[in-house]
């Protein structure tokens, strides 16, 4: 046993091998005949008896039951009546096949009326064709494979092996042709033949039949069964199907009642039917003379019916793939669009269908020769079946559809099933989670869940936790927006973790009804969002939640609650108490406001916009009151969940619509209600954040703007935003100055937008790209980040949106701060240059773009009366074509297409592509084409850059016709479409409108533009009235001052006040800011000193005591006269002017930039081409030209629009750092001076009141308000917004530690006349408090002489104050106002300090920052050094040189008090 165990594992060979057997009885060889015999399972299937469920006829009728038969022996009957089946497809003549299945005789016969076999001696074998052919094996007719046959018959075997398992096999056959009969009968397993019997026939006599005896013990049998003989018929029946009525198919005599395929079908799908209460449908359709075709319905599993040349398919095959992969890829398509969730994939598709094939193929190939599955492939089977649309529409729907839709719902109920939650004690793995104690105990029904939206609103409720104890609450944040379950993917569902977790954690079974909370672990669901838009859908989308999967939860009493937070504190101080009101609705809180009037001014107001905002104290505080901050949702219903599906569902689209239609403003819940039903929520809360969502998508017909972009636009208005900045640095002052409340990412993204200029994106571009703000290659995805990048606004954008406007329109307010207007009026619309995109709640909307001057054209069309032309596409830069295609009454269809050239037979060129397909991506497009199997292309190369398309592709001579017959352009995908069916915008009035053509926009924009220039014309002259009054009382005051009749000096305020009164000079009283209470954060109140009421009354003459007491001079009082003169002449001019004029004018001075812009676009485009030429790819420079950092100033005259303001505001931060430093004169006394304006603004100050921007240009040309007696403006508010400035904390912060005095004062004022460059220096100051007083004017002296200060005699001098932006003189400061002049020299304060002031003028000297002392840095501007009093007890001086207005509103030095040493 020992050693038998160590013997390696024996096969079953050794066993069987006896040691007697020869070497000649182990190795054989046998006949072919002897092989068939001995493994007949290679050649006709398995001889043993196999049970399996098929189709037989029995009793009249198809049943689909489990038999029992021997496939070899149902195989070898099969091969004969094939062959019968053939002789169709040789003889189209042959209408008739008779068989007969005797089973007690075990006797078969296959009779067919076709061409008999040729009665004739075979020439090479030396047989009568008969016998070669039933008698000798590997013959056959069917060898030739270069002639395409359509029979079964392949390898030679066929009948053969039918005679070979047969004890008998007769083969008749009359061959008309020859006029001969014959007959042979072989035996034993073609082991023995007899003679052929010879004789004759008649002429045209042809026929063939093959009668047969099975030898049935080779198959195990004794007789044939009756299983056996049923599926025998049945195959009978499938020939009759096959065939169709030109043939007559007869059993036992008898025919058979089947003429055509559909017939045949019909005895499947009628028995298959009988249980059901409908019959089961039949889509048929008969595609071509190769192919019939029927669909119906299976359940669950893939079902078919297939024969290739009457041969019968069991198992189908590429044939059967080819039809069903048709018709399961439309039903799919047809599934998914009507419910995108269900996710159904073609191979479920097939697991519905039952389908039924008859083709004739071309020399088909099977599997095996049982020929049970058809191995052929596709593009040989010698034709087409492509089913067409109506049949696949008929079998969409068939009910197939529903079937599936039916089935992916239950397979993701089943799914989700997998995630429910279990009411357990604990629960761990879920991160954040913060449970209560006795979540999943017997007491749950009394735990609450509170979901937060975020981390920080967690912290909030953890805080209050503290308050109302863990044991009953739980706290889970959510991540942002839950998802929309509602139309959310299969996929979506599960791969949702956030939805898995409140599942878990609440306890949550699918599908489960619930009447009570007693399973679950949390008895209630509380919502704690912030109290914005967003957190209203975060709520809307909890409910959704819970109403898709769990209905009945939304019934149960008190089992969802929401809490509520304020979204604005009221707090005052009462007799040291502090009192305290909370609004949790911005209605609520206006209401309460109008209702303060003037009472106002006491309270404070904090916006609580999130969560986040509230303290710890705070949340406990709202905590230990927490009945008054829960609200409870209550089911009053069906309404309350036809309001949830009609915000959350899409198949409500329309009905969505129409709620959004009826949207009143104004429209809120009342939170002083303790219960609130679902349907008051949808309706009164969840549909102001649709609204808003909808205002942030689509675009206003007015501007072409949304939100985002008109709040970047408005502050670069306000930021006079000239001068280049970073989009990371310009979207921080956008979110300051505008209450942007979204995500910084976004803005900057919205900033790149508006300043892209290529190849389909603008046509006119508002902000100036400086860098990489993305290129055709990849649509503007490769813009680079926004801290790396600079725009500023383009030169075009104020001829679009003019100055003139601005006062004219409708600012909102926000947050107690005036932000963007309702929307601008531009000069023409700019929905239609620029285009636009975007999907909101219940509306999408699409634009494309139009030439700029096809609108002028037909601006000016309207203005003349004229009717408009049509308007097409357009877009800046591109070379390809746009086509109108199509029009319906919804819109036209233009078809788009790029450009492709033929080179020559094997090469093309591409230059250009479809509007919105992207270089890179086309290059990809091509990389697939050449690597896919079927690839037409070659090889390709690309020349293309940052502006330009060039590919070049190469094929063969072959692909290249191919593809010109296909047609180039749809070969290489270039073409697209566009349409002006979906043109949504908001109107004038805010409603949402559709527009079906571009000229219906640009009419409904043309009245109302027309209205704002008749507005504007009104405001312009009222202003020069103004204007023209205020130049009457200066003169009259100055020659009253001169002669003596007003006393000005040594006198009260309050007296010259009621002095000016009675002698009827006109007030001008300031423009205040309407009561307003106190805003936390609100930086525009930020600050402010507040202005007794008599201040507020004296200031209504600071017009006039303000002036400088060089101005009281008779020169002055002519200059006045003089500016008077030219006003008036402007105000005839004016009223000369009507609104169309007025319209015109711009018109024409925007064609002269779209002049310029076309100039610049052909220069850039010339300059690409040459480098092209030298064989590189253009780089930066073919890039169209952009400003410099310093623009070259544009005269006023040529650009109204430009203000010199505009021309002298400050560098970048950057440039400032840059600027060389301007040296300090140590010890320089002075008052605390308010910063001056610059000159475009000096002009007439008093009157910002009334004043609008581009008239305050003009009248800079007349110089009236040299004299600095207009700093009383800068107590006002402008109308428009003033311009921005450069580091605005940095020198706020300054302003708070030191005086500041004017640059004009420390070094004098700078005159540039003839080339020459001149400083007038203010007189040493006196040491006196209070200010110093102005020396005396010397003598004028020649210029040379540094210590000589005069006038520069015949020069006209243009100040310092008219290039920088000087501090304003400090009221009662005494400096005159005179102009003296001198020579610039060296620093004696720095020996290093050549003077740099030509380099500093050139880039703006107003740039510079603060101007701090520092002896290493060179001078720029700078002053010989006086005697000056001495330092003790002096405070320290900071230099400051403003270069925005917007200084003003920041810095406390904003009043006219003097700073006391």
């Amino acid at each position: 046993m020992v050693a038998d165990s160590k013997l390696p594992l024996q096969s079953s060979n050794n066993v069987n091998t006896k040691a007697s057997k020869t070497i000649e009885e182990t190795y054989q060889k046998k006949t072919q005949l002897e092989h068939i015999l001995l493994r007949p399972d290679t050649y006709i299937g398995s001889i043993e008896q196999h049970t399996q469920r098929l189709w037989v006829y029995e009793n009249d009728e198809m049943v689909h039951r489990d038999i029992k038969y021997v496939p070899g022996l149902y195989k070898i009957f099969d091969e004969i009546l094939v062959n019968a089946a053939d002789n169709k497809q040789r003889d189209p003549s042959m209408d008739s096949i008779k068989v007969v299945i005797d089973a007690e005789q075990n006797l078969i016969s296959v009779y067919n009326n076709g061409d008999g076999v040729p009665v004739e001696i075979h020439q090479e074998e030396k047989v009568y064709v008969p016998e070669l052919i039933f008698g000798h094996l590997l013959t056959s007719s069917n060898y030739d494979d270069n002639v395409k046959k359509t029979t079964g018959g392949r390898n030679g075997y066929g009948a053969k092996l039918t005679n070979i398992f047969s004890t008998e096999f007769v083969i008749e056959t009359a061959d008309g042709k020859r006029q001969k009969k014959y007959k042979q009968v072989f035996k034993n397993n073609m082991g023995s033949k007899t003679e052929p019997v010879i004789t004759k026939c008649k002429e045209g006599e042809n026929w063939t039949k093959v009668t047969f005896k099975p030898d049935l013990a080779k198959f195990n049998m004794t007789h044939l069964e009756d299983d056996v003989v049923a599926l025998m018929r049945k195959r009978v029946f499938d020939l009759a199907g096959c065939l169709g009525k030109t043939v007559k198919v007869e059993l036992n005599g008898k025919r058979i009642a089947v003429k055509s395929f559909l017939d045949y079908v019909n005895l499947y799908l009628s028995a298959a039917s009988k249980n059901k209460s409908e019959p089961l449908p039949r889509i048929s359709e008969k595609v071509n003379a190769r192919w019939e075709v029927c669909v119906s319905l299976s359940e669950g599993q893939f079902q078919q019916v297939s024969f290739v040349n009457s041969i019968a398919t069991i198992k189908g095959g590429t044939h059967v793939d080819y039809v069903t992969n048709q018709i399961s890829n439309y039903v799919m398509n047809a599934v998914n669009k009507k419910n995108k969730n269900a996710n159904v994939k073609a191979h479920n598709v097939k697991n519905h269908l039952w389908v039924f094939v008859n083709a004739l193929i071309d020399n088909p190939a099977f599997d095996s020769q049982t020929k049970e599955t058809l191995t052929l492939r596709q593009s040989s089977f010698g034709s087409k079946c492509e089913l067409p649309e109506d049949f696949l529409k008929k079998v969409a729907k068939s009910g197939v559809v529903d079937n599936l839709l039916q089935w992916a719902e239950f397979k993701h109920s089943k799914d989700l099933k997998k995630t429910d939650g279990t009411k357990s004690g604990s629960i761990r793995g879920i991160p954040k989670l913060d449970d209560a104690n006795e979540a999943g105990g017997r007491n749950s029904d009394k735990c609450t869940l509170i979901l937060t939206e975020g981390d920080s609103a967690k912290s909030l409720a953890v805080a209050g936790l503290s308050v109302v104890g863990r044991n009953h609450y739980g706290v889970y944040p959510l991540r942002g927006k839950l998802l929309n379950v509602r139309e959310a993917s299969h996929k979506q569902l599960m791969e949702n973790a956030e939805i898995q977790n409140l599942k878990r954690i609440l306890g949550l079974q699918q599908n489960k009804e619930y009447t009570d909370v007693k399973s679950l672990r949390y008895g209630h669901l509380m919502i704690m969002t912030d109290q914005d838009h967003d957190g209203s859908h975060i709520k809307g989308l909890l409910i959704n939640f819970i109403h898709s999967f769990w209905p009945s939860l939304l019934k149960v009493k008190s089992f969802m609650v929401e809490f509520i937070t304020p979204i604005v504190k009221a707090t005052r101080k009462v007799n040291k108490q502090e009192e305290e009101l909370c609004f949790y609705t911005m209605p609520e809180y206006q209401a309460w406001k109008e209702s303060l009037g003037t009472n106002a001014k006491s309270w404070r107001i904090k916006y609580y916009k999130g969560l986040g905002t509230s303290t710890g104290p705070e949340g406990k505080k709202y905590f230990k009151d927490i009945d008054k901050h829960m609200k409870e949702f209550v089911w009053e219903g069906d309404m309350d969940g036809d309001a949830i599906e009609l915000a959350f569902s899409k198949k409500k689209i329309e009905a969505r619509k129409n709620w959004l239609r009826q949207f009143e403003p104004g429209t809120h819940l009342d939170h002083n209600e303790k219960l609130i039903n679902y349907s008051d929520f949808i309706n009164k809360e969840l549909i102001l954040f649709s609204m808003a969502d909808l205002q942030r998508s689509i675009p206003s017909m007015v501007d072409g703007l949304k939100p985002g972009q008109r709040k970047i636009l408005f502050c670069a208005f306000k930021r006079n935003f000239v001068h280049e900045a970073k989009v990371s640095q310009f979207s921080g002052y956008v979110s300051e100055h505008s209450a942007y409340h979204h995500g910084e990412q976004s803005l900057c993204s919205t900033i790149v937008g508006m300043a892209q200029d290529f190849v389909g994106s603008n046509n006119i571009n508002l902000l100036r790209p400086g860098g990489q703000f993305g290129t055709r290659n990849q649509g503007g995805k490769d813009a680079a980040s926004a801290r790396y990048i600079f725009t500023n606004l383009t030169t075009i954008t104020r001829y679009l949106f003019r100055k003139d406007d601005d006062g004219l329109l409708n600012y909102l307010n926000e947050d107690g701060q005036s932000i963007e207007p309702s929307w601008y009026v531009p000069v023409i619309p700019m929905v239609l240059v620029n285009g636009s995109e975007g999907i909101g709640t219940g509306w999408s909307s699409y634009i494309p773009n139009y030439n700029p001057r096809d609108i002028v054209a037909n601006v000016r069309r309207l203005l003349n009366g004229e009717p408009m032309e049509p308007m097409h596409p357009w877009y800046r830069g591109f070379k390809g074509t746009i086509e109108k295609t199509a029009s319906k009454e919804s819109g036209v269809t233009y078809t788009i297409s790029g450009i492709v050239e033929e080179v020559d037979e094997t090469t093309l060129k591409i230059t250009e592509l479809p509007i919105r397909r992207w270089t890179q991506d086309y290059k990809e497009f091509l990389e697939s084409v050449i690597t896919a199997n079927d690839s037409f292309i070659k090889e390709f190369k690309q020349y293309s850059d940052d502006r330009t398309v060039h590919f070049e592709v190469f094929m063969t001579e072959e692909n290249m016709m191919l593809a010109k017959q296909e047609g180039l352009m749809k070969k290489f995908k270039l073409t697209t479409t566009v349409s002006t069916s979906n043109m949504h915008l908001f109107d004038s009035r805010g409603m949402i409108k559709k527009y079906d053509t571009p000229e219906e926009i640009l009419d409904e924009f043309y009245h109302l533009r027309l209205e704002f220039y008749e507005k504007r014309r009104k405001h312009m002259l009222d202003t020069l009235e103004l204007e023209l009054l205020k130049m009457d009382n200066k003169v009259r005051f100055i020659l009253d001052v001169v002669k003596g009749n007003i006393i000005v000096n040594n006198r009260k305020r309050a007296d010259l006040f009621l002095e000016l009164q009675e002698k009827g000079f006109t007030p001008f009283p300031k423009k205040t800011k309407a009561v307003e209470v106190a805003v936390a954060g609100d930086i525009d109140h930020e600050g402010e000193p507040e202005l007794s009421p008599e201040a507020t009354r004296a200031s209504d003459y600071d017009y006039l005591l303000s002036m400088a007491i060089g101005t009281l001079t008779l020169e002055k009082v002519q200059e006045l006269c003089s500016d008077r003169d030219k006003l008036e002449h402007e105000v005839e001019e004016l009223r000369k002017h009507t609104p169309k004029s007025l319209w015109l004018k711009d018109l024409e001075e925007l064609e002269k930039q779209l002049d310029e812009q076309d100039q610049a676009d052909l220069e850039a485009e010339e300059e690409n081409s040459k480098n092209r030429a030298k064989g590189g790819v253009a780089g930066k420079k073919a890039r169209r030209p952009v400003a410099s950092k310093n623009p070259k100033k544009v005269n006023k005259k040529d650009d109204p629009q430009v203000s010199e303001a505009s021309e002298i505001s400050s560098t970048t931060a950057m440039e400032a750092e840059k600027a060389p430093a301007v040296v300090k004169p140590k010890g320089r006394a002075g008052a605390k001076k308010k910063t001056k304006k610059d000159d475009s603004d000096d002009d007439d100050d008093d009157n910002d009141d009334f004043d609008i921007p581009d008239l305050r240009e003009r009248l800079a040309k007349h110089n009236i308000d040299s004299s600095p007696d207009h700093s009383a403006d800068m107590e006002t508010e402008m109308f428009q917004e003033p311009a921005g400035k450069k580091g605005p904390a940095k020198r706020a912060a300054a302003t708070k530690k030191n005086p500041v005095i004017s640059l004009s004062e420390s070094i004098g004022e700078i005159n540039i006349s003839d080339g020459e460059l001149e400083v007038v220096e203010p007189a040493p100051a006196a040491t006196k408090k209070g200010g110093r007083k102005p020396a005396a004017p010397k003598a004028g002296k020649p210029p040379a002489a540094a210590k000589k200060r005069g006038p520069a005699a015949g020069k006209q001098q243009k100040l310092l104050t008219q290039m920088l932006k000087p501090a304003t003189e400090a009221e009662g400061s005494g400096i005159s106002p005179e102009k003296k002049v001198r020579k610039m020299r060296a620093s004696p304060f720095n020996k290093k300090s050549g003077s740099v002031l030509g380099k500093t003028s050139s880039s703006s000297l107003s740039s510079m920052p603060e101007i701090e002392s520092d002896d290493d840095e060179e001078v720029a501007v700078v002053v010989e050094p006086r005697a000056r009093p001495q330092r003790a007890n002096r405070t320290k001086t900071t230099y400051v040189v403003s270069d925005s207005e917007t200084e003003e509103e920041v810095n406390d030095d904003s009043d006219f008090e003097e700073d006391e040493d």
